[in-house]
């Protein structure tokens, strides 16, 4: 499946193409600190086509990550798994007629009390999580 979307300003222009239409909440604290709540986004595959490159900023988050941004209206882009080369798309980045599964929450052991959602999901601590691709290498 294939979904497009832009920043703020237009400045950056994404397509991507999704394995599924499954969405993860990312609790840990560096993606509510960059977000300003959990990171809501969709797994993609390799395939990323990036229009305006030269308004992307990538911000190295950790030694198998980086964060994309937009240099004009700081919209966030992408979450970038080095390991896997994976990205992950702020599922409001996309213009998407699908209907999308909200399936798992990750890092749920650093979820603050001040907010809950009512889905059924699988949900992950942060040790799972690195246990799991730990095993994808």
């Amino acid at each position: 499946m294939k979904a497009n979307g832009k920043c703020l300003c237009g400045s950056v222009e994404l397509e991507v193409e999704m394995g599924n239409a499954e969405m993860a909440a990312c609790h840990c604290s560096m993606c509510r600190k960059w977000s300003g709540g959990p990171m809501m986004g969709l797994e993609t595959s390799e395939t990323l086509i990036i229009s305006g490159e030269s308004s992307v900023s990538r911000y190295h988050s950790s030694e198998w990550a980086d964060r994309g941004f937009c240099v004009n209206c700081g919209t966030h882009l992408f979450y970038h798994l080095k390991p896997n080369n994976q990205y992950h798309i702020p599922v409001g980045l996309l213009d998407i007629d699908a209907e999308i599964d909200f399936s798992h929450q990750i890092f749920i052991d650093e979820k603050p009390r001040y907010y809950s959602f009512s889905n059924e999901t699988k949900n992950m601590t942060g040790a799972e999580v690195f246990a799991h691709y730990e095993g994808e290498e």
